[in-house]
């Protein structure tokens, strides 16, 4: 993902006279052959990640539409206050391009781990967020970011599936009835080894910002678990309100609050959080009952 999102991004700035990338060391090699290209629209403020989104904001109002990155705890968490002020309060947008998720970066400790991101996105409101599950959705994605002047979110990870999905909607990979699991970018290919035999439907997203409700609803299940790769819960008010109509039940998995002081591989961690096949199958056995029969077929 992180080197299709460079490839984009070098030919978005070959292309679009607009298009500026902005960076805070993460990359910067990456980005040296573009940076020679186009040496006024390629920044390196260094390991200041704040000033990298304030100059972000000093773009945008020229005119530009700058595209700025790091990972994700230096970029969102660290820098919120830019996010915030330099960016939302001014009234312009950027796109926002992440990497080291939840804890793909596990080895490097806590300091590089950031489940809460997309969750502080919707403290602001209005952001897009796209959570690719694929290198060959990072493309597109990125591209029609460019495109426009609105603030866009997206999280890129080491982990993936083996499929690419191109399109924003809520897409039903697979049919069954007795609830639907709805699974988040990276999330699709555990989810599906997690439900075999299981009755259940499986449908797929990598824009949960803003959430398909449509489509959430067309999927006609009372019972709805999500499946998310960053804090559990986040998009459980979204869902919530989408059915507030309808009598419903909602489970939410994700990466539990609780720090657990360790580093780890990214296998580890997602064992530790219930977010390997065998977690989260377990749960959502428990929420659908033991006996969740055999699935109907694939969609």
């Amino acid at each position: 993902m992180r080197q299709t999102f460079v490839d984009t991004a070098t030919a978005l700035l070959d292309s679009d006279p607009r298009t500026a990338v902005v960076l805070a060391d993460i990359s910067g090699d990456a980005f040296a052959p573009a940076a020679h290209e186009h040496p006024d629209r390629v920044v390196n403020v260094g390991i200041r990640e704040q000033l990298m989104l304030g100059v972000a904001g000093g773009l945008a109002l020229t005119g530009l539409r700058p595209i700025v990155h790091s990972y994700a705890p230096f970029l969102v968490d660290r820098a919120y206050e830019q996010v915030k002020l330099d960016l939302d309060h001014q009234g312009v947008g950027a796109v926002l391009v992440s990497v080291g998720a939840s804890y793909d970066a596990s080895s490097e400790g806590r300091t590089h781990q950031s489940p809460g991101d997309v969750a502080l996105f919707d403290t602001l409101g209005g952001w897009t967020v796209h959570v690719p599950g694929h290198a060959g959705e990072v493309g597109p994605l990125l591209t029609a970011a460019a495109g426009h002047d609105e603030p866009v979110y997206i999280r890129l990870s080491t982990q993936r599936n083996a499929q690419a999905r191109p399109g924003t909607g809520l897409q039903a990979v697979r049919r069954g009835g007795r609830a639907a699991v709805v699974a988040v970018g990276p999330m699709l290919d555990t989810v599906l080894a997690a439900v075999e035999g299981l009755d259940v439907t499986v449908a797929y997203t990598n824009t949960p910002r803003p959430f398909d409700v449509k489509g959430l609803r067309a999927l006609g299940h009372s019972d709805v678990v999500l499946v998310e790769p960053y804090l559990a819960g986040t998009s459980s008010a979204v869902v919530s309100d989408a059915l507030r109509d309808l009598p419903h039940r909602l489970l939410s998995l994700g990466v539990r609050r609780t720090d657990l002081h360790r580093y780890g591989s990214p296998k580890d961690h997602a064992r530790w959080q219930g977010l390997d096949p065998a977690g989260v199958r377990e749960s959502i056995s428990a929420f659908v009952g033991a006996d969740a029969g055999p699935a109907r077929g694939r969609g």
